[in-house]
């Protein structure tokens, strides 16, 4: 990917959802500081992220992290662990897989495309 003039971090693109407050807010944005090095490839005014938990606290609670990338590509992980911490660090290390993976797409179109051929003299 080409240098990004405005990176994408958590902490600007953040946004919580239902189940959490904005005290959990700061707690989420330490927890998820590793994907800021992933996020960098993208546009900070063309990325969000919003996680959310259903039944908080409950047997069956769900955490979600919902991804929208510059270009279009959104991506949706959940959890069901029971520890609401497990549960997070759950949705972040597998949206920081699911980065790597649409970088790694990204990369190998780039790859594939043909290039011209050089005509000889």
């Amino acid at each position: 990917m080409s240098a990004v003039t405005d990176p994408a971090t958590v902490a600007e693109c953040l946004r919580v959802g239902a189940g959490f407050s904005q005290g959990d807010r700061n707690w989420l944005v330490e927890q998820f500081s590793t994907l800021d090095a992933r996020l960098a490839g993208f546009h900070a005014d063309a990325t969000e992220l919003e996680i959310m938990v259903k039944d908080r606290a409950a047997r069956g609670q769900k955490v979600t992290l919902e991804c929208w990338l510059s270009g279009g590509e959104k991506i949706v992980t959940t959890s069901s662990e029971e520890d609401l911490h497990a549960a997070v660090m759950d949705v972040r290390d597998d949206l920081r897989r699911r980065i790597d993976d649409v970088k790694g797409r990204h990369n190998r179109n780039l790859r594939e495309v043909p290039q011209p051929a050089v005509a000889e003299e």
